[in-house]
């Protein structure tokens, strides 16, 4: 099957930001646009100020001034419904409310061809109940893009229950024409991005709520060690505290409250106490011409040991031995046991696994990294029984090898670490119950969200059992559901031993034997 000819007009329902951007898009890959508003006047200056945005893209040498010309030729405003009868496909991007949008799409059916599509650009209603009341539901679909249209590449489309396959099959070849990078997924709650999401923002929230770190701390490790572009204070700040608690309180009640979507209490006062963000001047941060934005916190400097001894196999974190011996320290190696790192004073320095440092006489966790050479800052966790020698030594290590540390509460699965799993539990869930492929998944958190890796390449990365079995010591320690692994992850690792699950090698504590 082909995209739908740019022969064809595209209808763009609704004048602002997202519609405009919308109708761009559609424009420079050719197509005649039409933009439709229940304001005429509004739909007016959105022609407009498409038109000025690719004159300027011309006079950026972006586009040719032929090409530009014959584009905002391309583009007018329709006064009325009626005038959009020969489009092929119209996009609508109205406000969030399902009975105006039902309404409007049960006034498009009687307007356009039988075979023009009809999508909308919801990135919370269920596409299915939009189409609800529809003759021909089956041309009906979601074709969500993300702001700004023009220059985000991720389009996800989502079929309802209804869409017939050959309709988003035509919907997903148009916009991969149009230069976008489109993902099928199916109409569940969040589609892919808006669900799979959740954990960044709250296990973030639940390291604050539980005392564990201070927001920028908390930023501050989830860039630089986990590799994100933006930390979720950070990045809700810039959303607004409301539209992001909006969406994860929408996901929640969707999914009849699932404790693995809880909204964060926190979050809810900042929301009440009117502190969303940017636009208010207050959030998780202060802004303004005289705002000083809070440091994370950063370890004093503390002397390195001179040698340590490797026990067992670090797995996630093996490439520090290389770095350890890089750094002029002593690495002794023995495999049997661990993993763990043995520091001169008797502590041990193990990788965040989900269980807590106060279970233990004298342990400091560490923070899993994305990359741990080129990360430039550690988390370590330990609880009052830790020795401070314990602490100072595994704060040195790390500053040898270059990184600056955080220490930060004694919280299971610390922070970069719980956040990663969890991600990779709600991807292997989703994947399992058809909502979309594991590979459209890793796309969409990559281009929709700037995520360093999709969930699916963090967990082959790890080893099919570190996600479970560290997700597995949290639910043990924070019971509740939140942290119960999915069916699916625990399926997952005895099909990447090739087990047939009757003689599996995954005790009942979670652990490998």
């Amino acid at each position: 099957m082909t995209a739908i000819e740019r022969s064809r007009t595209v209808a763009v329902v609704g004048a602002g930001t997202m519609g405009q951007g919308i109708a761009q898009v559609a424009l420079l890959a050719g197509h005649r646009v039409l933009i439709y508003d229940i304001d005429a006047d509004l739909a007016a200056d959105g022609v407009g100020m498409v038109q000025d945005r690719v004159d300027r893209m011309a006079a950026k040498g972006r586009l040719d001034r032929a090409g530009a010309e014959e584009a905002i030729g391309r583009i007018a405003s329709a006064g009325d419904l009626a005038d959009l009868a020969g489009a092929a496909l119209v996009i609508e991007a109205v406000v969030e409310n399902v009975t105006v949008k039902q309404t409007l799409f049960a006034a498009l059916e009687e307007v356009v061809a039988p075979d023009a599509l009809l999508a909308t650009n919801t990135s919370s209603l269920s596409v299915t109940e939009l189409a609800a009341g529809l003759a021909h539901p089956g041309r009906f679909l979601g074709l969500h893009f993300f702001n700004p249209a023009p220059l985000l590449p991720l389009v996800e489309v989502v079929s309802g229950f209804a869409t017939d396959q050959a309709a988003a099959e035509l919907a997903y070849r148009t916009v991969l024409a149009w230069g976008k990078t489109p993902v099928r997924c199916a109409d569940t709650p969040g589609f892919i991005v808006n669900r799979i999401a959740r954990p960044f923002y709250a296990e973030a929230f639940a390291v604050y709520e539980e005392q564990g770190a201070d927001p920028a701390t908390i930023d501050a490790v989830l860039r630089e060690s986990g590799g994100f572009k933006m930390g979720p204070f950070q990045l809700t700040d810039l959303i607004g505290q409301d539209v992001n608690e909006a969406v994860t309180r929408s996901v929640w009640e969707s999914f009849y409250r699932s404790p693995k979507f809880t909204p964060s209490l926190a979050q809810r006062r900042l929301v009440q106490s009117g502190r969303l963000g940017r636009k208010t001047g207050h959030g998780w941060y202060p802004y303004g011409p005289d705002a000083e934005l809070p440091l994370p916190h950063t370890a004093a400097p503390e002397q390195a040991p001179a040698k340590v001894t490797v026990v067992g196999d670090l797995g996630p974190a093996a490439a520090l031995v290389d770095l350890l011996q890089e750094a002029g320290i002593a690495v002794a190696a023995t495999e049997q046991g661990g993993p763990y790192i043995q520091l001169p004073g008797e502590g041990q320095l193990v990788l965040a696994d989900g269980k807590t440092s106060v279970e233990f006489a004298d342990v400091v966790y560490f923070d899993l990294a994305l990359d741990y050479r080129g990360a430039t800052r550690i988390a370590l966790s330990a609880s009052e029984d830790t020795s401070e020698r314990t602490l100072a030594e595994a704060i040195g290590l790390f500053q040898k090898l270059g990184k600056q540390v955080s220490v930060i509460g004694d919280v299971p699965g610390m922070i970069v670490a719980r956040t990663v799993a969890m991600l990779i539990d709600l991807t292997a869930d989703a994947v399992a119950r058809g909502a979309a492929s594991a590979e459209d998944i890793d796309t969409a958190m990559r281009l929709g969200v700037n995520y360093p890796l999709g969930p699916s390449e963090w967990h082959g990365r790890l080893g099919q059992d570190w996600a479970y079995d560290l997700l597995h010591h949290l639910d043990e320690r924070v019971p509740g559901g939140r942290y119960a692994p999915s069916l699916a992850l625990f399926k997952l690792g005895y099909e990447a031993d090739g087990d047939e699950g009757d003689e599996g090698d995954r005790d009942d504590t979670g652990e490998n034997e």
